[in-house]
């Protein structure tokens, strides 16, 4: 699976090796939870969904490693960027850490054609857009405004305003709906990430009406990583989340987000009967915020070390990295080689981001309106002027 490639496709040719077909249930798992491979890395033949889909995902050998080296470059690039905030180079940073399979499962199943709307976390999401890691961290050194061009890599610009990109993600599907864009192989479907606590807001229940009554082409993907900065789940709600679905008239389902194969089949399930005309539907991506919410945040306060152990053996990488073994589908030279290229790639990045040059403070002004304005002409003239003050002087 190359670097930057969108449209990657599961092939149904040769598979890893022949197993059994169990469903999560039998393999022991949680019956609400699709899971396609096991914390252990025993891979499973096929899982259904709770109004009987069955999901599979089969991929050459070939796709199994890519998936594998996209886990570890996103948690490398992902690490430095912690790192680079912890050492003052960055004002703030929100780290995926532990999600990497739910994003890059998600973000490999989206065709080229797809949009997507981020949060502000969905790192390993842009990864698999084709987007070059530097943008977001120029957005947090605060040097620009992360400037990807939407529409030609198919992934909005993050979005602060928790919940918020689902009112701007339903606004676009319907248009897409509108403009006659659905209904074959070749449609467009968008895709919405939030967190748990997302999920309490207004933003998303009112996306969740309108997306709904209007059967936008759009895929509400909630990543559940346990904790709404500090709230754990229970302070969010009193049923499973992806339950929540049913009562605005659109199908859910809970995936094992710490499952990059599960991730994968369900987020491409479900983006295809989008596309082919069949409204939104939710999936839950079940995972865990390993770090903090923020570099601001400090974990330890709100939750223990044994939960943050217990779900360290479920960890995304480690489960992968299983099962190519066991299927013999990588050996020791392989996973060195990733290492060294994620090592490779987070000094660039570091590199890169100590080298930004710093913007003149004006130009915070030039963006606000496309053709300006004399209120914004006139607050440009007098902060030019307060920085003029100081000129010359020991400030």
């Amino acid at each position: 699976m190359a670097k930057g490639d969108p449209g990657v496709t599961t092939t149904r040719g040769r598979r890893a090796a022949p197993r059994a077909k169990r469903t999560a249930a039998t393999a022991g798992g949680d019956p609400e939870l699709v899971q396609l491979l096991t914390p252990a890395g025993e891979r499973i033949e096929s899982a259904f969904g709770p109004d009987g889909t069955e999901y599979r995902a089969d991929f050459t050998d070939e796709e199994y490693r890519g998936l594998y080296r996209d886990l570890v470059l996103v948690r490398k690039l992902d690490a430095e960027a912690t790192a680079l905030q912890r050492q003052g180079e960055l004002g703030l940073w929100a780290s995926l850490l532990g999600q990497e399979a739910a994003q890059v499962g998600s973000g490999r199943a989206l065709r080229r054609q797809d949009m997507a709307f981020p949060t502000y976390r969905e790192h390993g999401v842009l990864y698999c857009r084709g987007i070059d890691p530097i943008m977001p961290l120029g957005l947090f050194r605060g040097v620009d405004q992360g400037g990807w061009d939407p529409n030609e890599f198919k992934f909005n610009m993050y979005t602060i305003v928790i919940g918020a990109q689902t009112l701007h993600a339903t606004g676009y599907a319907m248009g897409v709906h509108m403009d006659g864009k659905t209904g074959g192989d070749d449609g467009e479907a968008v895709i919405a990430y939030f967190g748990d606590g997302a999920t309490s807001q207004g933003d998303v229940n009112e996306a969740f009406v309108w997306a709904s009554v209007f059967n936008a082409p759009l895929v509400f993907f909630c990543q559940n990583n346990q904790y709404a900065i500090s709230e754990p789940l229970e302070r969010q709600t009193r049923v499973p989340l992806y339950q929540r679905a049913r009562g605005f008239g659109f199908p859910g389902v809970r995936v094992d987000g710490n499952d990059v194969l599960a991730s994968y089949a369900v987020t491409r399930h479900a983006l295809d009967n989008a596309r082919h005309g069949q409204g939104p539907s939710l999936i839950e991506a079940y995972t865990y915020r390993m770090g903090a919410h923020t570099t601001s945040d400090d974990p330890t306060r709100y939750r223990i070390a044994s939960e943050v152990e217990a779900w360290q053996a479920k960890d995304p990488i480690a489960r992968m990295k299983a099962f190519l073994e066991k299927q013999k589908i990588a050996d020791a030279a392989f996973f060195a080689e990733v290492d060294e290229q994620a090592r490779a790639e987070s000094v660039h990045l570091r590199e890169r981001v100590l080298a930004m040059p710093d913007p003149e403070p004006v130009t915070m002004f030039d963006h606000v309106y496309p053709h300006g304005s004399p209120e914004l002409d006139e607050q440009r003239a007098q902060f030019s002027r307060y920085l003029e003050s100081f000129e010359g002087s020991a400030h």
